[in-house]
């Protein structure tokens, strides 16, 4: 039986004769001297919405803590485990980010499944349902709409769900405090797969405005009629 997936294995083959070989500087100094990356990404685990993949970051650029549908729970000391705290409070008070940026993307499937009526657990533990609990309040009422289309729906939550994680932020003394003094910054982006447009959120509105870069995402695609630039 082999240790690894061959897949994975054929992966490593490629990063090792490529990227390793072409930054191995990079990689000796981040070995040697440690990471200072100035962004935090808090994102999705979803396979299709890499930070590092869609913002093309280097190693070392970005600290990523990825949890199902990019969700910040509150500020609770209350002695259980939590994982993404304790990445947030690594982030912020030994990394001294300067960003932090919560990324929540289309088709999210955590974001369906709160929306979904009596959905069945998918295992004894409800994991997945405690966990998407959080946004259970705005969810009932994004699914009580009869205006919107399922579609409609999901993304709407999936935007507000962003929103709500950065007010779960700022319940964290370690972000107001640093954010009230202008040393954190706090950013909410929403990556659609289908298209690969990045939204980002108005810090005053609350709006998802795009694109962020002057690109044209309908010349880049193989099917396009116009050569990609």
């Amino acid at each position: 039986m082999a240790l690894l997936p061959e897949h994975l294995l054929t992966g490593y083959r490629q990063f090792i004769e490529g990227r390793y070989l072409q930054e191995t500087e990079r990689y000796r100094s981040l070995a040697r001297d440690g990471q200072a990356p100035d962004t935090m990404v808090i994102a999705c685990c979803d396979s299709r919405a890499a930070p590092e993949t869609i913002f093309g970051a280097a190693p070392g650029e970005l600290f990523v803590v990825r949890n199902v549908a990019n969700l910040v729970p509150p500020y609770t000391p209350d002695g259980e485990f939590h994982g993404t705290s304790a990445a947030l409070e690594f982030a912020v008070q030994a990394l001294k980010v300067k960003h932090i940026v919560v990324m929540g993307h289309g088709r999210c499937g955590g974001i369906k499944a709160a929306l979904a009526e009596d959905s069945e657990p998918l295992s004894p533990g409800d994991f997945i349902g405690k966990w998407m609990s959080l946004v259970e309040p705005v969810a009932r009422q994004v699914g009580a709409s009869e205006l919107m289309t399922d579609g409609e729906k999901q993304t709407a939550l999936e935007r507000i769900s962003i929103r709500l994680s950065i007010t779960n932020l700022r319940s964290f003394p370690c972000v107001s405090i640093l954010e009230g003094k202008g040393r954190l910054t706090l950013h909410g982006a929403w990556f659609d797969i289908s298209t690969g447009e990045l939204w980002a959120m108005d810090p005053e509105t609350g709006d998802f405005q795009r694109p962020l870069v002057d690109v044209d995402v309908n010349e880049t695609r193989p099917d396009s009629d116009l050569p990609a630039t």
